[in-house]
Formats: structure tokens, C-alpha cells, sequence
């Protein structure tokens, strides 16, 4: 009876308004709080039931707002697409002038980073000599060895890009590795051959931690705060996502000319 009484107060003051509004309706209530309690306690599996119905309807509505917010988002990066730094310096893999290219924004300690490599490595064997693939650094503050693993991979860069790309991928295969820090880090660049001296003075330069910051400075401005974060072809993926995923994309650059495999 008294769930009645309230939905009829309500109701009254809906209609009574042109502006009706949750003050009115929350003025109502507070000067009858019995009417919500005693419903409440008279009706308690209605009420849950009823509140389930909105929390789901609450999920359900915001679920849709961001399907609709990330689909606007994705179609304007075809049409606005983001322009990492791409440099001669920069050690990349596959061909120079290769009309795909997939910018990384990793950490090698970040397990779904290590997922986000076996996705690379798909994408390169797929597209191969269609692609070309450059890692940036996003270093997670809460991964000790990250920033060293990064440094370590510039400073080789500086003797070989080849020595670097080995390092990448030594790590990643041995990735339970990563944890033993900077003792796995030089066993693997002994192996490499590379010059210790030179790594050793270099793991501190200017050059190294420059090429570092400005990656992440460069991440955090296409809103990349986790890591896995991808570009492709200016297009942002934001996680681990599969190859599947990419595939969909380079498809849609087809359907609009963008480009031409």
C-alpha cells in the first residue's frame, strides 16, 4: 500500500511542475523517510529485484555510451591519425619505405607486453616486407627492471641496431628471465658481442635516457598510459589486442585508399 502512496507523491509532483526535478522529489522524501524505509522493509525482494533491473540497465546504458564513444573515436583516427617520430636513428624492423608501420609503446617486463610481442611477431610473418615495426619505451614505475632493460636496449642501439633487435628478442623469448635484472641484461649482451666498455658508458648517457624520455612523453600524449599501446598507421590500440584485431584495421585502411597492399 505504501509503495503506492509513494509512487503517487511522486507522481504528483512529476505533473504538478513544468521543471520538476531530484530536489523536488528529494525534498519529498526527506521529509518522509518512513515512506522509502517502510517500503523497503515491507517489500524487501521487490525492491531487490527492482534494483538489479537498474543496475543492469545502468551497466547496459553505459556500456553502449562507450562502444558509441570508441567507435566515434576510431573513426576520426582514420581521418586525424597520429604522427609518432620516426628517425633514421631509430632501430626498426622491416623495410624503410613499407606503407603498414607498427609503433609499440612497451615495457619488457609487462606480461601483456609479452603477449603483444607473439602479436608483433604474427604481424610481421603475415604482412612480411609490407611492414615495418619500431618499439618505443613505457617503462611502468612499478616495474623494477623495465627502465634498465630499456637502457640497455638504446645503449646497444648506439653499437648495432641489430645487437638491439637481438636484445628485444632475447628478452621477450626468455621472458621469466627478466626478473634477474641487469645480471640476465649483460649475460645477454656478452652474447650479442657487444663492446661492454662502450654499453657500460653509454647506459648513462645523455643520448640514451633522451631517446627514453621522449618516448613516454610522446605515449602520454596519444593518452598511452598502460602498456601494451600501439600506432598503426596512426590508428591507436590501446592493450594486448590480437592480430585479428590489427588485421581489422589495415582492412579498413584498404576500403578507404589509404593504403594500397
Amino acid at each position: 500500500m505504501k509503495f503506492a502512496v509513494v509512487l503517487s507523491m511522486i507522481s504528483l509532483f512529476l505533473f504538478s511542475s513544468c521543471n520538476p526535478d531530484k530536489k523536488q522529489i528529494g525534498e519529498l522524501l526527506k521529509k518522509n523517510p518512513e515512506l522509502v524505509t517502510d517500503v523497503i522493509k515491507e517489500h524487501p525482494a521487490q525492491f531487490i529485484e527492482a534494483l538489479n533491473a537498474a543496475v543492469k540497465d545502468a551497466q547496459s546504458s553505459q556500456r553502449k555510451k562507450q562502444e558509441e564513444e570508441e567507435k566515434k573515436k576510431f573513426e576520426e583516427s582514420f581521418n586525424n591519425p597520429l604522427k609518432p617520430e620516426l628517425s633514421d636513428n631509430m632501430v626498426t624492423w622491416g623495410p624503410k619505405d613499407a606503407e603498414l608501420v607498427l609503433v609499440e609503446y612497451s615495457d619488457f617486463e609487462c606480461p601483456f607486453c609479452s603477449r603483444g610481442y607473439q602479436t608483433v611477431q604474427q604481424l610481421m610473418k603475415k604482412y612480411d616486407g609490407k611492414i615495418k615495426f619500431v618499439y618505443k619505451h613505457l617503462p611502468l614505475s612499478f616495474h623494477p627492471n623495465a627502465m634498465p632493460a630499456a637502457q640497455y636496449y638504446e645503449a646497444l642501439a648506439l653499437q648495432s641496431h641489430e645487437k638491439a633487435q637481438k636484445f628485444h628478442d632475447e628478452l621477450f623469448d626468455n621472458f621469466s628471465k627478466i626478473k634477474n635484472g641487469e645480471s640476465f641484461f649483460k649475460s645477454v649482451a656478452k652474447k650479442l658481442g657487444a663492446d661492454m666498455g662502450k654499453l657500460a658508458t653509454d647506459l648513462k648517457s645523455e643520448t640514451v635516457k633522451a631517446r627514453i624520455d621522449a618516448d613516454m612523453a610522446e605515449a602520454k600524449k596519444y593518452g598511452i598510459q598502460g602498456t601494451p599501446g600501439f600506432v598503426f598507421n596512426g590508428i591507436p590500440v590501446k592493450g594486448a589486442y590480437p592480430a585479428s584485431h590489427f588485421d581489422m584495421i589495415v582492412e579498413e585502411l584498404k576500403k578507404r585508399g589509404k593504403v594500397n597492399l
